[in-house]
This record gives C-alpha cells, sequence and structure tokens, in this order.
C-alpha cells in the first residue's frame, strides 16, 4: 500500500497501479511467506519507512509541508528496530542518504533530521529494549553486539553463501517481469531532464535496490528472507521501465501473461512447499497431541523440532537432552547454540530444561509416564528405548512412550530409589 500511494502522488495512478501488479506476483513474496519468522515484517516497514523518507525529501524540495511524514517515518523506522534490530533504520537511512548525495541535495539532508521525530523513535522503539535489559542482565550486549556487530562482521554463522547469491537470487524470483526491463541498464533512463520528479524516483528506486542488495551480500551468512526489503522498489523498476517495452497493444496482452505466469510460479511454490513435508513433523506432533496427557513430560534427545510443541499443543516447555557441556556448541550458528544462548538469560529455566543424557533415567524414573523423541536409531545408547512403546516415525524421528511403573522400563531405567521408585516397582 504504502508503494502504491507514493507512487501516485509522484508518478501517476497508472504508474502506481503497473507498480503494485508487479508487485503483487512477484515470487520472492510467495517464496519468503513459507517462513515462520519476522523478515516478512521487517521489510514492510523497512519498505514503507524508506518510501515516507522519500515522500518528506520530495515535499520539502518543492517547499511543501513534510514534517508530519516525516514523524511517520521515524515512527515506522522505530518499529522496524522492534520487528528484527538496527536494519529497522540502517536500511533506510543509508538508502536515502546516498540518494540524496547522488543528487546533491544537502539541505533536504539537513532537513530529514528531526528532533521531534528523533523523540518519537526512542518512545516507541526504547521503552521494550530497557524493559529487556531490566529483566534479562546483558540483554542489550547480546542484541546490539553479539546478534549486530558480531553477526555482520565474524563467519560461523549459518548458510554461507558467496557474494554473488542475492543478485543471483533476487534476479531468478523476478522473472519473468525482470526480462521486460532491460531499459534499467540504459544511462538514459536515470537522466531523462524532461520528467526530473519522476527521474528522481526511478534513481531513488535503483538506490534502494543496490543498498540492500550490497549491504546483506557483505556477511558470509545469508538467508533468502534478508533480501525481501529489495522485492518493492525492484518491483518498482520493472513495472517502470516495462511501460515503453509493452506500450504496443500486441506486447500488452503479452505483458500481463507473463504477470500471470509470476503469479502461478509463485503458487506453484506454495503449493509445492504444502504437498513437500520433508522438513515438517506435522505427523509427529499430532500422534503425540493425540495420547499426551497434561503434566507428562516430553524430552526431546539430540534434536529440537519446532513443530512438534505447535502441533501437539503442549502447555509446558518441553526437556531438551544434549551435551551441553560441550565448548563447540558456542561456535555453531544451529538450534544447539539458540536454546543455549536463550539459557543465558533464563539460567534457573535452563538448568531445569537442558539435561545432559545421564540425568535422562533419573528424570524419567520421576514421573509414571514421560514422553521422547529422538531422530536416528538411539536404542544402542539409551537401552530403555527398546522396551518402550513406538507411538509415531517421521522423516527419521521416532516418538516413544516412557512408562516406569512397567517392571521391565523400571529395571532398564534403574528407578529403585528415585521418586517414583518406591510405587513403580510394586
Amino acid at each position: 500500500m504504502s508503494l502504491y500511494l507514493f507512487t501516485r502522488r509522484w508518478c501517476g495512478p497508472q504508474v502506481a497501479r503497473r507498480a503494485l501488479w508487479v508487485l503483487l506476483v512477484q515470487p520472492l513474496f510467495y517464496v519468503g511467506a513459507q517462513f515462520a519468522n519476522l523478515d516478512m515484517l521487517v521489510a514492510g516497514c523497512i519498505t514503507a519507512t524508506t518510501l515516507a523518507l522519500a515522500h518528506a525529501a520530495l515535499c520539502f524540495e518543492q517547499g511543501q509541508p513534510h514534517r508530519r511524514v516525516l514523524l511517520l517515518a521515524y515512527g515506522l523506522a522505530a518499529l522496524g528496530v522492534l520487528a528484527k534490530g538496527l536494519i529497522g533504520f540502517v536500511i533506510p537511512s543509508m538508502v536515502i542518504g546516498l540518494w540524496l548525495v547522488l543528487r546533491w541535495r544537502w539541505r533536504t539532508a539537513l532537513a530529514l533530521l528531526s528532533l521531534p521525530g528523533l523523540a518519537l523513535f526512542l518512545l516507541v522503539a526504547a521503552p521494550w529494549f530497557l524493559a529487556m535489559q531490566q529483566r534479562f542482565e546483558g540483554f542489550l550486549h547480546y542484541f546490539f553486539v553479539v546478534q549486530h556487530f558480531q553477526r555482520f562482521s565474524a563467519g560461523g554463522f549459518n548458510n554461507a553463501q558467496p557474494f554473488w547469491f542475492y543478485p543471483a537470487v533476487l534476479a531468478l524470483l523476478s522473472l519473468p517481469a525482470l526480462l521486460w526491463a532491460r531499459g534499467l541498464f540504459e544511462r538514459a533512463y536515470y537522466t531523462d531532464s524532461a520528467i526530473p520528479q519522476h527521474v528522481a524516483v526511478r534513481q531513488f528506486m535503483a538506490v534502494a535496490v543496490a543498498c540492500v542488495l550490497v549491504f546483506f551480500s557483505l556477511p558470509q551468512s545469508k538467508l533468502i528472507g534478508y533480501i525481501l526489503p529489495a522485492v518493492a522498489p525492484l518491483a518498482w523498476l520493472m513495472a517502470d521501465a516495462s511501460q515503453k517495452a509493452s506500450a504496443a497493444p500486441s506486447r500488452q496482452r503479452w505483458w500481463w501473461a507473463t504477470l500471470a505466469l509470476s503469479a502461478l510460479l509463485g503458487l506453484a511454490v506454495v503449493v509445492g512447499l504444502t504437498v513437500d513435508q520433508r522438513h515438517s513433523r506435522r505427523s509427529l506432533g499430532l500422534a503425540l497431541g493425540e495420547r499426551h496427557v497434561p503434566g507428562q513430560p516430553v524430552f526431546m534427545l539430540k534434536t529440537y523440532l519446532y513443530d512438534v510443541p505447535f502441533y501437539a499443543r503442549l502447555q509446558e516447555p518441553v526437556f531438551v537432552v544434549d551435551d551441553w557441556n560441550n565448548p563447540e556448541i558456542a561456535l555453531r550458528d544451529n538450534w544447539r547454540k539458540e536454546v543455549a544462548d536463550a539459557g543465558q538469560f533464563a539460567p534457573k529455566l535452563a538448568a531445569r530444561l537442558l539435561l545432559t543424557p545421564e540425568s535422562l533415567p533419573a528424570a524419567l524414573c520421576r514421573v509414571p509416564v514421560s514422553w521422547v523423541i529422538a531422530a536416528g536409531d538411539l536404542r544402542e545408547r539409551y537401552p530403555f528405548l527398546a522396551l518402550a512403546e513406538v507411538v509415531n516415525t517421521a522423516r527419521g524421528e521416532t516418538l516413544w512412550r516412557i512408562d516406569s511403573r512397567q517392571s521391565a522400563q523400571f529395571t532398564a531405567l534403574n528407578c529403585a530409589g528415585t521418586p517414583n521408585g518406591d510405587s513403580a516397582g510394586k
């Protein structure tokens, strides 16, 4: 919506409608929507913030009121920071700053600096960070230093990819509409003096795409969702640059066919991911939910399946069994490091829920019935699993029901002398 309103104001309704259509059928949107994370939210905040700043800049240059929309931009930037950190204002600032420098608009840059805007930004964003620091000592250092600066500059994080990864992904997932936008690579497209206001917007959109690509291509860690802030400005550029190429009536039909094909490709991705359940443990979670009784603990051995508690509708957190004293956990960017890092902010809860393999039998003995989930065949490491009831197996993970009251399980777990031991052995 922000892209449509901005374009309608500065480039006319025809370009606005065309840009909106192109944006709505981008395959990358359909791909990004399949991930349960905050990438789509922060991309929307970044896009809206950047467009609001550009709108304020253009209003200032034409002597029109700009302070209200400038306050809106600062408020949107604060929401972006709350969504996923400093990129909520760093990327918009980078885009607007470079755009104004390239156009030699120093007075405009100064006009976008607003003390009321900064106050609004702090009023919206600061309370949550202060509350988190007050509740979890060391949170600000972990959030800003570890998760921003160290993650940006250091290696060892997940999904390392070469520098060209994002340009390739963005180009591939912008097809086939990108094929109509050959004019983007012509200098005249960005220097047409006949339509200076429109050209300023073209330059702005190009800078937005370039800044996002370069910024996120610098770190070794690259996830597809990071590039989502570049989708809206690229969609605008494809829509605008393709107008001349598709002006003829015969080409107009091909243009709309291109958009239809793009939408079908996106829908095919959604359908494919829905049918392909290789990364889902839904059946495991549903099987657990059908038989699980509140109060019965669930243990995950050397794995953490994020979707199982959701599908099982568990009301209590699960116990995770692993070698939590291994120093290598801090060196690899995976679920173990995420769980261990979270434990640093809630040490009492971590001491209760993060168990070592040696402590597992005693934990199973404390209650009559418990549930164990593990990847692979761990019956040699945990002999009592060979005597347990197999409830469900999916994608290499197995769900067992442990009943420590049964004599065979009681003996295998060595439950004698535990709180449940006397009653279980009878």
